[in-house]
C-alpha cells in the first residue's frame, strides 16, 4: 500500500482557522513523494509574505494496491 499526499488550504476568516473563505480554496496535487509535497506546501505558506490568515496543511491519502 502506498501514499499520495496533498497540499490544501486557504485564506481564513479569522485566526481560529475554523473557516475558510469562500473562493479562496486552494487544493494541489496529488505527489507520490513526500518531499515533493513539502516543497508545495513550502511555496505556497511562503510566496509574497502571506497574511496571517492563509494556512497550508499537508494531507495523506493512503492508496490500496
Amino acid at each position: 500500500m502506498g501514499q499520495r499526499y496533498w497540499v490544501i488550504g486557504g485564506e481564513f476568516r479569522d485566526c481560529e482557522f475554523d473557516e475558510v473563505v469562500p473562493g479562496t480554496e486552494e487544493i494541489s496535487g496529488p505527489f507520490n513523494d513526500e518531499v515533493k509535497a513539502r516543497m508545495e506546501w513550502q511555496r505556497l505558506t511562503f510566496r509574497d509574505h502571506r497574511g496571517a490568515t492563509e494556512r497550508y496543511t499537508i494531507c495523506v491519502e493512503p492508496v490500496r494496491l
